[in-house]
């Protein structure tokens, strides 16, 4: 039996992975929520195809093979399958997108994340065994039971947990916190699953097929700065549910400032003099001015001001 190492580099990968795993899952909780402020379909749904590649692509893919890169095993080189890699990755993006989508369009529900959880959770699980199917070493794997079923366990519930946090979270400190939650979950989703591996290896020496698991390193970079970029984008592009909040109290304040300049520009109501007008012999009404463009800008500024005073207060 071959002996393997999960730590080759020491603490560098895991931490690594830890890190790419919070970024991705910090960026689809970002994505998500601007998915719930947007008014649009077709912008939700794009924000939601953004966060299931945030979240799946470098939230769990990218923090795989990040973990990766400190695994060895005595006695043979290890070497992975370049298409069956591939399609881990597309399998961890697609699945996590459809749980999205279960639960970011429409009306959020209890039971929309009660059935896109188990969903995700086990696709995300059969996603790692997928890469480690890729694996290819001058022998063969073995999993051990326990802790086969046991990694599919966290990765339903951590992705659970997931898609109920792409609901509820509001705030900044909330979304960093349910970020590292997240994190946490994936990394003890991966090393529970590389816990229960076994590896045996064969006494014949033989060519193992396949690339270094460093092979993967650029495209992983590049991949990390195409989602920064575009979550980055995103963020700019649509504005929070706080931010919509405060354009509506603003557009609210700035009607009513229009209505009541209308009201006194058009003077009385009924039109004719007062009982002492003209034509009871007294001095004619004198109406008020009407508000200058300062005045306006006044009545603007107040409900901005009224708004931050409100997003503050909750």
């Amino acid at each position: 039996m071959g002996q393997l190492h999960h730590f080759t580099y020491g603490v560098i990968t895991p931490l690594f992975a830890f890190a790419m795993s919070f970024l991705g899952c910090l960026l689809g909780l970002v994505s998500t929520a601007r998915a719930r402020a947007a008014k649009d379909t077709r912008r939700r749904a794009w924000l939601l195809v953004l966060a299931a590649w945030s979240i799946g692509g470098t939230g769990i893919w990218v923090m795989h093979f990040m973990a990766m890169i400190g695994f060895s095993v005595t006695g043979t080189p290890l070497r992975f399958d370049v298409p069956t890699t591939v399609a881990s990755f597309f399998i961890a993006v697609v699945m996590v997108g459809i749980g999205l989508f279960i639960v970011g369009l429409g009306k959020p529900s209890t039971w929309k994340v009660l059935v896109g959880g188990p969903i995700t959770g086990v696709s995300v699980a059969f996603m790692h065994y997928t890469g480690m199917a890729a694996m290819r070493v001058n022998g063969n794997f073995e999993y051990d039971n326990g802790l086969y079923l046991a990694s599919y366990a966290i990765a339903v519930v951590a992705a659970t947990v997931a898609l109920w946090f792409t609901v509820v979270v509001r705030g900044v400190p909330a979304t960093f916190a349910a970020a590292a939650v997240m994190g946490v979950a994936v990394c003890g989703m991966h090393y529970t699953g590389m816990a229960a591996m076994h590896v045996h290896l064969s006494n014949d020496i033989a060519t193992v097929p396949g690339v270094d698991v460093n092979w993967f390193l650029a495209p992983i970079v590049l991949f990390v700065l195409v989602v920064v970029i575009a979550l980055a984008s995103a963020v700019m592009a649509v504005p929070s549910e706080r931010e919509e909040a405060e354009a509506a109290a603003v557009r609210d304040k700035i009607a009513a400032g229009q209505a009541m300049r209308s009201a006194a520009a058009a003077g009385p109501v009924f039109g004719g003099g007062s009982v002492n007008g003209p034509t009871g012999g007294g001095v004619p009404p004198q109406a008020g001015p009407a508000p200058t463009g300062q005045a306006f800008a006044a009545r603007a500024a107040n409900g901005i001001a009224d708004a931050r005073r409100h997003r503050n207060g909750r």
